[in-house]
């Protein structure tokens, strides 16, 4: 248990940026805390903060030594809660990762789920990376696409299909593409997987395409409202999904094109570590988006 009280005086050091800070969190004093993180330093032989008269810094080990020691307060409060019938008040902090354009479709439903669990404070990594969740910490993510991971955990949220869009003035002055072919005659807007480097493929019904078509590509962007942006300009015909265009496409500024062409419908996942068993906090934030998006679908 004194290991236990030295994490937890860490932590707490780490979060204020001082010892002082600390024990006014954990109620007791600067100097307490103080010994309670130089015994843990010394029982571990290494030096987890650089210190000055006012402030401590995080050492490179003391930051990696922090990360876990987040990840064994995170489980030990879940444990707590379990104990304490926490399943009828779920609470504490919920890490959750989601694509950048994932605030388009859950930041809607975000106030119900507030209002419903009080007591969760959500952490919300808005990123187009592929994040490990074990390693780096998180509850869960929502994902798009195929799920190789096996030690995660799924369930299906929805899907959702992609589009073909364009600006009234592009299409104006270039022409409406009237089978797929004609967009080898037109500026294509491409989206470019920031993991893997490779350009997002359009997928287009076959028997549209007999051969393989050459895209002119006017523009690639790794980032999709850059690219929503850039097709609302009049810069060319940018491939997106439905939730992504739906605004645009409503106030008139973007118009679809051969929406009988495309093919690919997109899956979206919710997805946690499956050597854990799900925590309170989790279980309803998954059963929530399960119910609340992409209901359409």
């Amino acid at each position: 248990m004194d290991s236990l009280s030295g994490i937890l005086a860490f932590v707490r050091s780490a979060e204020a940026g001082s010892f002082v800070g600390a024990g006014r969190t954990l109620g007791i004093s600067a100097s307490a805390v103080g010994k309670s993180v130089a015994r843990l330093e010394a029982q571990m032989g290494v030096r987890l903060f650089q210190r000055s008269t006012r402030h401590i810094r995080l050492t490179t080990e003391g930051s990696l030594f922090y990360e876990r020691c987040q990840r064994i307060l995170d489980e030990l409060q879940d444990a707590q809660a379990m104990l304490s019938h926490a399943a009828e008040a779920p609470r504490g902090k919920l890490r959750i990762s989601l694509p950048n354009i994932g605030y388009r479709f859950l930041l809607p439903v975000l106030p119900t789920f507030m209002q419903r669990y009080p007591e969760i404070a959500l952490e919300l990594d808005f990123s187009d990376r592929m994040v490990d969740v074990i390693e780096e910490g998180l509850d869960g993510a929502i994902r798009s696409g195929e799920l190789p991971d096996s030690r995660l955990m799924a369930r299906r949220l929805g899907s959702f299909r992609f589009m073909l869009c364009a600006s009234p003035a592009y299409l104006a002055q270039r022409g409406t593409p009237r089978n797929p072919v004609e967009l080898e005659q037109h500026a294509c807007l491409r989206y470019r997987f920031q993991t893997s480097g490779k350009l997002q493929e359009w997928a287009l019904r076959p028997a549209a395409t007999p051969r393989e078509l050459r895209l002119p590509t006017a523009l690639t962007c790794n980032n999709m409202e850059a690219m929503l942006a850039a097709a609302i300009n009049g810069l060319g015909i940018a491939y997106m999904p439905d939730f992504l265009a739906r605004d645009a496409l409503a106030a008139g500024s973007l118009q679809s094109v051969l929406d009988a062409d495309l093919i690919d419908p997109g899956q979206f996942w919710i997805v946690w570590p499956s050597n854990r068993q799900l925590s309170p906090k989790l279980r309803v934030f998954v059963d929530f988006v399960c119910e609340h998006l992409f209901t359409e679908n």
